[in-house]
C-alpha cells in the first residue's frame, strides 16, 4: 500500500513533500513509530527524484519529526503536544449512550485481574496442553484446501453444511437432541448466540427471566438490549419455576449444571418450566455449556429433547471441549425463530469464519472431538476426586460442597460466616488462586462460598494448593 502524497504540477516539488509529511505527521495522521517508506521507493511512486525524497526527510529529521535508524529506514517522531486530542465521551450527541455501556459490570472479562497464580482454581478454563495438537493441525490443513475452492465468496450465514450436520449429530448422540440440520445456527461462541437470541425475543422494557445466581454475562447482555432482567432463585432441583413472571419473552436456564452452584434440574422440574414457558408465550434458552463431562449418575436428557412445542432454543459451545480461542458455538433453534435469527446473524456479522469451520467439521467427522472428550473426562474425574476428598476431610470444618455430577467446575459453600475477602487476598499471597460466589448474585443477598475451577489446574497440585487454603483458614478462622 503506498503512502498517500498528492503532487501537484512541476514547482516546488520539495515543498510540496514537505508540507504534505509535516502536517501528516503534525495531525496525527501518521502515527508515531510509523516507518516511511524507502526514499527510493517514495520517489518512484511520487515520480520524483531520490535526492528530492531525501532531502526532505533529512529536513523532517532536523526538524525532529523523523527519526533514521542505520540499516533499517526512516520513522515518525510526532512529539506529544502534536498529537491530535480525541474526542471525549461527554462532548458526543449521544454521551449518555455511552455512559451506559461503560457502567455496565464485565466481571469475566480480565481473566487474571491480580496476575495468574501458580495455583489456579478459575473457573471455565481447559487444559491447552491437553489439547489434540496434531490431530487439528491436520484438520486445518484439511480446512485450507478446502477453503481455497470457495475463496473470495462469503459462506453461508447459517453455517458451512459440513459442521452443522456434524453438530446435528453430535449433539443427537451426546444430548439427545432431536433437531434438522435447518435449525442450527453457527455462531462466534455461545454468547453470540445468546446475543442473536436477544436481538430477535427481546425489545425495551420486556422481561426476561434468569437463575439467581446465575452467569453474569447472560444478564448483563439482555439488560443491554433493554430488558428489565429478573432473576428467579434456585434450590435443589433448579429454578423455581412458579416464580418466573408472567410476562417474561424469554427464560434464561443451565438445567444440566447450574452456573455457578452445579446441580441438575429435576425431570420434575424441567417438565414443570416447559409448561410454564407455553403457558405465557416464552422462549427458554438452554445453555448447555459442559455437560458434556459427567461423572455419577445416570444421564439427564437435555430440556430441547423434551419439547414437544417448539419452544426451546439449545446453545451450545466448543470453548469448554476444546479451546475459547475458536470462538465457535451454536445454536439449534426452534422452528419460529430460524429465519429471524439468520436475519440477525447475518446483518451482525455475515458469517463466522469458514476456515475455523472447515477444521471443526473434520475434526468432529474424523472422531477427533469425542476422542478428546473421553481424554479430558478422566483427566477431569481425577481431579475432581481430589478436591472431593480434600473437601470431605482437610477442609470439612469450613466448606461443604454442592453435589454436582457435570462439568469441570464445583462450588463449596460456607458452614459458617467467614472472611472472604481476607481468604482471597491470603490465598493469593500464598500463590493460589480462590474465588468467591458472591460475585454470581444480583437479586438476593449472596451465600458465601468458592467457585472451584479444575479445568485448568494440574492433578498433583490440587491438594498442595487446597493444604495452603486449609492453614490460612485455621490462621483466620481462630
Amino acid at each position: 500500500m503506498e503512502l498517500h502524497i498528492a503532487i501537484e504540477g512541476s514547482k516546488d516539488l520539495a515543498g510540496q513533500l514537505y508540507r504534505q509529511l509535516h502536517d501528516a505527521i503534525r495531525s496525527g495522521r501518521l502515527a508515531d513509530g510509523q516507518q516511511l517508506p524507502p526514499s527510493r521507493l517514495l520517489a518512484s511512486q511520487l515520480g520524483l527524484s531520490r535526492k528530492t525524497v531525501s532531502d526532505v526527510y533529512a529536513r523532517l529529521t532536523l526538524d525532529r519529526l523523523l527519526l533514521g535508524r542505520v540499516g533499517v529506514g526512516s520513522f515518525v517522531s510526532a512529539p506529544a503536544e502534536a498529537r491530535p486530542r480525541r474526542q471525549q465521551a461527554a462532548d458526543l450527541a449521544s454521551a449518555a449512550v455511552v455512559a451506559r455501556w461503560e457502567a455496565i459490570a464485565t466481571p469475566l472479562r480480565e481473566r487474571f485481574p491480580h496476575g495468574r497464580s501458580r495455583y489456579d482454581f478459575r473457573g471455565g478454563c481447559t487444559s491447552p496442553s491437553h489439547f489434540p495438537q496434531d490431530e487439528w493441525r491436520r484438520c486445518v490443513l484439511h480446512a485450507l484446501r478446502e477453503d481455497g475452492r470457495t475463496r473470495g465468496h462469503y459462506a453461508p450465514t447459517e453455517g458451512l453444511p459440513a459442521l452443522r450436520e456434524a453438530i446435528a449429530r453430535h449433539a443427537a448422540f451426546s444430548r439427545g437432541v432431536v433437531c434438522e440440520v435447518g435449525q442450527v445456527l453457527v455462531t462466534n461462541g455461545a454468547q453470540q448466540a445468546l446475543d442473536l437470541l436477544g436481538r430477535v425475543l427481546i425489545e425495551p422494557g420486556c422481561v426476561v427471566a434468569v437463575e439467581e445466581p446465575g452467569y453474569p454475562p447472560a444478564r448483563a447482555l439482555f439488560a443491554s438490549q433493554g430488558a428489565r432482567v429478573v432473576g428467579v432463585p434456585v434450590d435443589a432441583e433448579g429454578m423455581l419455576v412458579e416464580q418466573i413472571p408472567a410476562g417474561a419473552r424469554l427464560i434464561y436456564v443451565t438445567p444440566a449444571h447450574q452456573f455457578p452452584l452445579g446441580m441438575p434440574m429435576s425431570v420434575a422440574r424441567r417438565h414443570a418450566l416447559l409448561a410454564r414457558a407455553r403457558e405465557i408465550g416464552a422462549i427458554v434458552v438452554e445453555d448447555d455449556y459442559d455437560s458434556a463431562f459427567r461423572y455419577e449418575g445416570r444421564p439427564t436428557d437435555s430440556l430441547q429433547s423434551m419439547d414437544r412445542h417448539g419452544i426451546v432454543a439449545y446453545v451450545g459451545t466448543f470453548s469448554k471441549v476444546l479451546l475459547p480461542e475458536l470462538r465457535l458455538g451454536y445454536a439449534i433453534l426452534p422452528p419460529a425463530i430460524e429465519r429471524a435469527a439468520v436475519t440477525v446473524k447475518h446483518l451482525n456479522d455475515w458469517h463466522s469464519a469458514s476456515m475455523t469451520q472447515q477444521a471443526l467439521a473434520k475434526f468432529i467427522a474424523d472422531g477427533y472431538l469425542l476422542k478428546h472428550i473421553r481424554r479430558c473426562h478422566a483427566l477431569y474425574a481425577g481431579r475432581r476426586e481430589r478436591i472431593l476428598a480434600l473437601f470431605a476431610d482437610q477442609l470439612a470444618p469450613w466448606f461443604e460442597l454442592v453435589p454436582a455430577s457435570a462439568g469441570f467446575h464445583i462450588t463449596a459453600l460456607c458452614k459458617a460466616p467467614l472472611d472472604m475477602d481476607l481468604l482471597l487476598r491470603l490465598a493469593r499471597r500464598a500463590d493460589v488462586g480462590l474465588y468467591a460466589l458472591a460475585g454470581f448474585y444480583a437479586d438476593s443477598a449472596p451465600r458465601q462460598g468458592l467457585i472451584l475451577g479444575y479445568g485448568a489446574i494440574d492433578t498433583l497440585d490440587i491438594e498442595v494448593a487446597l493444604l495452603r487454603v486449609r492453614d490460612i483458614l485455621a490462621e483466620i478462622m481462630v
